[in-house]
């Protein structure tokens, strides 16, 4: 398990993986080579998946972010899978995850405009094999982005 410190540095990470190893020591009391560490065991454990940038949408022109929720002809493993497989290999599709409930999986797409996203629609998201069924929804505003997983509270 981790402790205390361990969730402190997570913290730092989820808020600015950019930081130096002594920077983030500094903030969590520990000396650097503690924490450089620390780093690498909970590297080695997978509680740090990766290390990446968080762009930002507007600014690179998707400026639309619709959810879909799709459904499947059936739920055999090898329908689920041929689907999966194809949802990943589109780079369109930012996020997807098997759901419960009415709809089989909630997929994430973000667009420049309307005419790009019925392009995704008609293109991407209906082509992918065995769908049966498609509910897109305009995120209108987002209040709360998605800033990393609360350590403090595992």
């Amino acid at each position: 398990m981790i402790d205390d410190k361990d969730r402190k540095i997570l913290d730092e990470l989820q808020l600015d993986c950019r930081q130096s190893v002594s920077e983030i020591a500094g903030k969590v009391n520990l000396s650097t080579s503690a924490c450089h560490r620390r780093i690498g065991i909970l590297e080695d454990k997978g509680f740090i998946e990766r290390y990446a940038a968080r762009l930002n949408g507007e600014a690179l022109g998707f400026l639309m972010t619709f959810y879909v929720e799709v459904s499947l002809e059936e739920q055999s493993d090898e329908i689920l899978s041929k689907f999966e497989k194809a949802a990943l290999a589109r780079p369109e599709v930012l996020e997807c995850h098997l759901m419960t409930g009415d709809s089989d999986y909630l997929i994430k797409v973000a667009a420049p405009n309307t005419r790009d996203y019925e392009r995704i629609y008609r293109r991407v998201i209906a082509a992918l094999p065995h769908v049966s069924r498609i509910k897109s929804s305009l995120v209108m505003k987002t209040i709360k982005r998605w800033n990393g997983y609360p350590a403090k509270t595992i």
